[in-house]
Order: structure tokens, then sequence, then C-alpha cells
């Protein structure tokens, strides 16, 4: 799978949006640019700005084009070079879990998959004022692809 694809789920209190791409690198390469913060801005199109750490039970720092609001997400569930999971909110007042999931593949390729699903009472009355995450989604699977294969290549 060269290109993105994404995918979308709702329901009346949830939603599900997920892009998968096949990279023509390593999984411990994506792994690298996935984490590396202070690299994040350069490569990210959908990052302005990211302080903390990637690592278990760390809080992040997060800033997006296209608003002010600073998400401030906590990672878990880390898995080097296999999975992780970031999540911001609190049920069942309005909670998103960003999932990433890294599959070794064929030639030392991964297939990358990135998950968020939205829940809760306000998402239900917020739904409307969320943006289009497909652009944004695609976006970011289609930056971290040409990054780790540019790093890969090296």
């Amino acid at each position: 799978m060269n290109e993105p694809r994404f995918s979308k789920a709702s329901s009346a209190f949830t939603m599900t949006c997920a892009v998968e791409v096949g990279i023509r690198a390593t999984p411990q390469t994506v792994w690298y640019v996935l984490t590396d913060t202070k690299g994040f801005p350069r490569w990210n199109s959908t990052v302005t700005g990211i302080e903390g750490r990637i690592r278990d039970g760390e809080r992040l720092s997060l800033r997006v084009p296209g608003t002010s609001r600073t998400f401030t997400p906590k990672v878990s569930d880390v898995v080097p070079a296999r999975r992780m999971t970031w999540s911001d909110g609190f049920a069942p007042v309005f909670k998103g879990v960003r999932t990433f999931v890294l599959e070794a593949g064929d030639g030392g390729s991964t297939h990358f998959e990135m998950k968020e699903r939205f829940t809760g009472l306000v998402f239900a009355l917020a739904r409307g004022m969320l943006p289009d995450f497909q652009p944004i989604f695609v976006a970011f699977a289609n930056d971290l692809k040409l990054e780790a294969e540019r790093i890969g290549k090296s």
C-alpha cells in the first residue's frame, strides 16, 4: 500500500478515524522518526510544536496548525518499534485515544496504522465543531512515510 488509506466510523457518542500506509523502512526506523520529539515539527506538517518525551507515563505538550489550543496527551502502552497510545480528556465527558501500531513487513518494510477514537457525552454535542480528520491523518501518514524512507536510505 503506497498511498495512505483513511477510514472513519461513528455513532452518537463515538467516532473512530484511522489511516494506514506501507512504509519502505524498518519498524525501528519508523519508530525513531515517530518518537523523536525534537524532529517532529520538521517532518510533520500536522504539528507546529511538541514538548516532552515519548515514554510511558509522560505527558506531551502538542501544538497543531489552525488552533491556539495546546493538547496534552499522556503516553502509554509503549512497546518500542511496535505500538504506543496517546490519550487526552476524560471519560465519560470527552476522551480521545490515539493508537500507533507498527508491523514488520517483507523486505524490511513496515505497515503503519494510526487510529483515534473519540468518545463521550460532550462528543455528541461537539462533533460538528471537530475538523475533517481525513486530510490531517493522510498528511501525518504521508509525512511519516517520506521521512522514514528518507532516513532508511541513508
